[in-house]
């Protein structure tokens, strides 16, 4: 194909339109599995697209149902404690671009362009949402999952080898005990509302509970016991959610110890705003030779409505 000199931008820019529109539905069903957030967290993309902030309320209540007489007037009410919290909601940006040269000689070619570039920018607007997830942004005032303010956090007992707290200094009874106490300290905050489904840990600490076996002669790892014996799992039947977290454990708990994480997943006690998804703009020429394709998402903070059913503990 010859491309005669002053409408090679032209060209060059309508053939990026035309591949951007092959590449970008591909790129949207990408999914990556180290990238947890979608699997741990409720997303909430309801709100509108371009709302500047989203109100939300941090809720409890009592009440209790007692015997009643047809004649009575005297009927008990349940009472709701309500904190209002308000989240600003922040636009961040990644994209890809081409330049003149690359263009031409796709064009010349009869070639299609590569993924690689979209792909790469959705990757890296993922990345950045699951660190808004779990560990929120200073800058924007946003707190994630597993250092936010309001649920309860604690320390593990000092009762392993050198009253040290850490689960590999204890035995596979400690360690159940820890991780049971968390589970069931949300059951009694909440009054037998809610139990804790999800367990997160720092990697290396699941990795030790994983490869552990309960003794020299069993087969059983110190996880496979958890996970059957589990108060969770024994009081429902369903299996107890364990993952593990590269990074956003690792030193957050009290004097930057480990931590685990432990919460009931459901949108009614914690959940993700992201008004507006990750979503490619039309390409458009940024300079005499650049083309540009921009991406942009629209996201708040993580919303946890119910911080008795989300418990921290430290020093693991």
């Amino acid at each position: 194909m010859t491309m005669h000199i002053l409408d090679a931008p032209q060209k060059a820019l309508a053939f990026l339109v035309a591949q951007a529109a092959l590449i970008e539905p591909t790129i949207y069903e990408a999914r990556y599995q180290d990238i947890q957030y979608p699997a741990l967290l409720p997303v909430d993309i309801s709100a509108p697209e371009w709302i500047s902030s989203v109100t939300y309320f941090s809720m409890d209540g009592v009440g209790k149902a007692d015997w009643f007489s047809g004649k009575a007037q005297d009927v008990a009410h349940v009472e709701l404690t309500r904190e209002k919290f308000e989240t600003t909601v922040a636009m961040a940006a990644i994209g890809y671009r081409y330049d003149l040269d690359e263009l031409g000689k796709a064009q010349l070619l009869g070639m299609n362009l590569s993924a690689d570039k979209a792909n790469l920018a959705r990757r890296v607007a993922e990345e950045k949402i699951e660190q808004v997830a779990f560990a929120g942004d200073t800058a924007k005032g946003f707190t994630g999952l597993v250092n936010a303010t309001t649920p309860t956090a604690t320390t593990a007992p000092a009762d392993g080898t050198g009253s040290a707290t850490t689960f590999a200094s204890k035995s596979p009874d400690l360690v159940l005990r820890d991780i049971n106490a968390q589970l069931t300290g949300i059951a009694s905050g909440t009054l037998g509302r809610d139990l804790a489904d999800t367990l997160l840990l720092p990697y290396t600490v699941l990795l030790d509970l994983s490869t552990r076996r309960l003794d020299m002669v069993s087969p059983t790892t110190i996880l496979d016991w958890i996970e059957r014996n589990n108060i969770y799992t024994r009081s429902t039947g369903q299996p107890l959610t364990v993952r593990g977290m590269f990074g956003f454990l690792d030193t957050v708990g009290a004097g930057a110890t480990k931590r685990m994480v432990a919460y009931r997943r459901l949108p009614e006690v914690v959940k993700l705003h992201m008004p507006m998804p990750f979503r490619f703009l039309p390409a458009w020429q940024a300079g005499p030779m650049l083309f540009e394709v921009p991406g942009i998402f629209r996201l708040g903070g993580v919303d946890i409505r119910r911080p008795k059913s989300v418990r921290y503990l430290d020093g693991i």
